[in-house]
């Protein structure tokens, strides 16, 4: 088990109060497959995330419309009350339909129902940090983000969310965003081979901002390479952990959050914050980017 100040280092928010470990937790795979429904184990759910916060996890992210509710509910009745270096990021801006569809939620009431039910389900009076998720599972939309975040930014007035993040974006949604308010975090889907934000951390990291990729192995389908299945070979390691180890040397600003259902699995992805990687092998992992 890596031991707490080994999780990756630490990653301060400029304008937040906590520090954070820079390997977190990813409480999307605790709900049940395709992320909807309650989990096949819930014992074992509730296991995975004390054992991630017993190893030094501080940073956990989830959502209302994981399940839907099942993963929040689940983070509550595990670790509630919350201990104070924890820190529990959200997003909301999308619901599941009856059969488990991925829908937008980006009207002004359903942005407030968001919010509400994330507060209720995590039993919290104000939640530490909102990403507005924007775009499809996968990719950004195509549309200005005004809307929805100006009824954030009300929120977070009212005291209801300390910090504001997004997610699933573009640069120009980014930029667009920072007019109205302070933005902590962006939350994109990046990794080895999917490389098209690589400028957008740059700028980022000089800003001072969070960079959380999810998927780091590609998403729902797993990145299938045999360059990378070498090199975690070679390394005795195996290729989720190569390709977060590769994430934290990318640049100080990203934070993982990998998911898993399994203690065993959690355990191996922890330990991907001790994994080196000597500049021979970085270069090669480089490479697997260019390539595709």
């Amino acid at each position: 088990m890596a031991e707490a100040a080994k999780l990756g280092g630490t990653y301060k928010f400029p304008s937040a109060e906590k520090t954070v470990h820079r390997v977190g937790y990813g409480a999307m795979r605790l709900s049940g497959p395709h992320v909807f429904g309650p989990p096949a184990d819930r014992d074992e759910a509730i296991r995975v995330l004390r054992t991630a916060v017993e190893a030094g996890v501080n940073h956990i992210d989830t959502s209302d419309f994981y399940g839907p509710f099942v993963t929040n509910q689940i983070i509550r009745e595990a670790l509630h009350p919350y201990a104070d270096v924890l820190t529990l990021v959200t997003k909301i801006g999308a619901s599941r339909g009856e059969t488990g569809s991925w829908d937008a939620a980006l009207d002004r009431q359903q942005i407030i129902d968001g919010v509400h039910s994330n507060l209720r389900n995590l039993g919290v009076d104000a939640l530490d940090v909102v990403n507005l998720r924007v775009g499809a599972p996968l990719f950004p939309a195509d549309m200005s983000i005004e809307e929805p975040l100006t009824v954030l930014l009300e929120l977070q007035q009212q005291g209801l969310i300390r910090h504001l993040g997004l997610s699933t974006v573009t640069h120009q949604q980014i930029q667009e965003g920072q007019k109205l308010a302070k933005i902590v975090c962006v939350q994109n889907l990046y990794n080895i081979a999917q490389r098209e934000d690589d400028a957008l951390i740059d700028t980022l990291n000089a800003q001072g901002i969070a960079y959380v990729p999810y998927f780091p192995l590609g998403g729902f389908t797993p990145l299938q390479s045999s360059a990378l299945d070498d090199i975690a070979k070679s390394l005795g390691a195996t290729s989720m952990q190569v390709a977060l180890a590769w994430l934290l040397h990318r640049s100080p600003n990203i934070l993982l959050i990998p998911g898993t259902s399994s203690v065993a699995h959690l355990k191996e992805n922890l330990a991907a914050a001790d994994l080196q990687l000597p500049a021979g092998t970085l270069a090669q992992l480089d490479a697997i980017g260019k390539q595709s």
